[in-house]
């Protein structure tokens, strides 16, 4: 078994573009479907090993558009931009969950340092 926590519930708020994740250690994460998809766990964005990372912009108006559960450890994501070849344990979703703030901000400091500026609107 593991010690890791588990997903309670999972629901999408496509009005809102978030999802919204509760774990089995009574957290609960409202993780934007932007965050998610800068954060994809995938290949195309974190690259095949360390500093292979492909900073992701434009994504401000990203929602999903399924949750398809893979196993009984992670979950598919569907983008409307057509992403969805990341799969996202449950590890994962917490670690995104707990630590949003810190990487948020990174996240924004990042597409800063890249000359990239938000849609403030989206």
């Amino acid at each position: 078994m593991s010690s890791h926590p588990r997903p309670t519930r999972i629901v999408l708020h496509q009005g809102s573009r978030t999802l919204e994740i509760e774990f089995d250690d009574d957290s609960n994460f409202m993780l934007p479907c932007e965050y998610l998809r800068v954060y994809s766990p995938s290949a195309e964005v974190r690259g095949h090993g360390p500093g292979q990372e492909v900073l992701q912009t434009g994504k401000e108006t990203v929602n999903i558009t399924q949750v398809e559960a893979v196993g009984a450890y992670a979950v598919k994501l569907h983008f409307d931009d057509g992403h969805n070849t990341g799969l996202y344990s449950w590890e994962t979703l917490y670690e995104l969950g707990t630590h949003q703030d810190r990487l948020w901000q990174a996240y924004l400091g990042d597409l800063t340092k890249a000359g990239y500026e938000r849609k403030q609107d989206a």
